[in-house]
């Protein structure tokens, strides 16, 4: 269920920066709105949600990153 909640509060943040770069395209500022999506909130966002669905997907791995190896 974390997960779930988890992956919802990073929709709503994708969704607010979405709304922030809809503001700055309605405004004609194409400069600032190419820098949001390319190496601002956006951008960071969308790599945070990103992240949680690649982790979530790789159900073998452990903390580290490695496979589970149970006992040695």
């Amino acid at each position: 269920m974390q997960y779930a909640r988890q992956t919802q509060d990073a929709l709503d943040r994708l969704d607010q920066s979405l709304a922030r770069l809809r503001n700055m395209v309605k405004r004609g500022d194409t400069k600032s709105a190419l820098q949001f999506m390319e190496e601002g909130d956006l951008k960071e966002k969308f790599e945070e949600l990103q992240n949680m669905i690649t982790i979530s997907s790789t159900g073998t791995l452990g903390a580290r990153g490695t496979a589970q190896t149970g006992t040695l």
